[in-house]
């Protein structure tokens, strides 16, 4: 729990109702001498703090397992249906949308594959998809956030994606757009690099949840990164940190969509892995899992070579960070399972009081990683300050 020093006793009941919030968001129904040791607060504190969410309708209770001698301790659980929020990932070659109930449940999901590369034909389809599963917001239900996932460099103030170099987006004010289009009481809406999204997924859902400083790396056409340093984003001044597939790594290298030669992302991305492979990448990764799995010596010296790329640029970013895990998403998880001897024998030269701290890991939640961090974003104003932010909604 976070100092509260000098706060004031409004302050500590408001920071107490998100503390048991988030605690059922991410966990699930726990019981209420559970939630009484893991908050340190005393019994009667937190039977105050479930009966006000309770009549907020974000919570409810139930009697427990009897074992043993004694009452069961009442069970509390978050009620999926009672909030939601709509979380949106705009892939290159499709749009995804959810609608997402407290707790993680998913009452809606629709994927549209573009239709063709024109921008305001990717805009329109965004809002399509949106509607129809905003559609499915339960009886009663508030929408209480938004958030879009983008694979590209975005101002996370208002949304503007400065550059998506695999949409061929510049300037586009996707935040602005959403607002103006999803009409109003739709509650906050934000805008997020996918890999930024992605980190924060598994740190609090997926395969990092056990680490406060964690690097993930989104695999697909192009490289994106996220990374939390002790729980927190770290995306620099203007929200543009993080873009770790732009590391030069090869000035002798392929040009990047960047405009850039030798970008990490020319080394390891998936066009880097069909091309060293002597295939298309319209292929898709499932070939050439078949084709390594079937022994195929080009297949696996693609493999090899984009593992000595990836350790490379891992020793960097180890060096730098000294992160607890390194999460490894999209095809990049792939490479690290057929080649990771390569890739650990590049990481074997990073400095040794970092490394020895070090985790891999491939991707937990796989493709989904930044939709699902989407939809935590946009839960973020609800778990922060529970009681004010539906007061808000409900005044607005």
């Amino acid at each position: 729990m976070p100092s509260l020093a000098g706060a004031t006793q409004d302050e500590v009941r408001r920071s107490n109702l998100s503390t048991v919030l988030r605690l059922l968001h991410l966990g699930g129904a726990q019981s209420r001498s559970h939630l009484t040791a893991v908050t340190g607060l005393n019994r009667s504190t937190v039977g105050d703090l479930v009966s006000t969410l309770a009549a907020l309708g974000l919570v409810r209770e139930r009697a427990g397992d009897v074992r043993g001698v004694g009452r069961p301790s009442l069970v509390v659980e978050p009620v999926s249906s009672s909030v939601a929020v709509l979380a949106l990932d705009l892939r290159v070659e499709r749009t995804v949308a959810a609608l997402v109930g407290l707790g993680g449940d998913v009452f809606a999901r629709v994927e549209r594959r573009h239709r063709d590369g024109d921008r305001d034909a990717l805009l329109d389809e965004v809002v399509q998809v949106s509607r129809e599963v905003i559609a499915a917001l339960p009886s009663g239900a508030s929408l209480v956030g938004v958030c879009a996932s983008v694979p590209g460099v975005v101002r996370a103030t208002d949304g503007l994606v400065r550059v998506a170099p695999n949409l061929g987006w510049t300037d586009v004010p996707l935040g602005e757009f959403l607002r103006d289009r999803l009409g109003g009481g739709r509650g906050d809406v934000s805008v997020r690099n996918d890999a930024d999204l992605g980190v924060l997924a598994e740190q609090v859902r997926g395969s990092a949840r056990d680490s406060s400083t964690v690097v993930y790396l989104a695999g697909d056409i192009g490289v994106g990164g996220g990374v939390l340093v002790d729980g927190r984003p770290l995306v620099g001044a203007g929200g543009y940190g993080g873009e770790v597939g732009h590391m030069r790594i090869n000035p002798q290298g392929h040009t990047c969509r960047c405009g850039a030669r030798g970008c990490w992302e020319t080394e390891i991305g998936f066009a880097a892995l069909a091309r060293s492979a002597g295939t298309s990448a319209s292929g898709g990764l499932g070939a050439l899992i078949d084709g390594a799995e079937r022994g195929e010596p080009e297949v696996l010296a693609a493999f090899a070579s984009v593992a000595d790329w990836l350790g490379m640029g891992l020793v960097n970013l180890v060096n730098t960070l000294n992160p607890q895990s390194i999460v490894l998403g999209g095809h990049l998880g792939v490479v690290y399972a057929v080649a990771g001897d390569r890739v650990l024998a590049q990481l074997a030269t990073a400095l040794p009081a970092a490394r020895d701290l070090v985790r891999i890991t491939s991707s937990e939640l796989g493709g989904d990683a930044p939709l699902i961090g989407a939809s935590e974003l946009a839960f973020s104003a609800l778990l922060e300050d529970p009681a004010g932010m539906l007061r808000d909604s409900a005044a607005s």
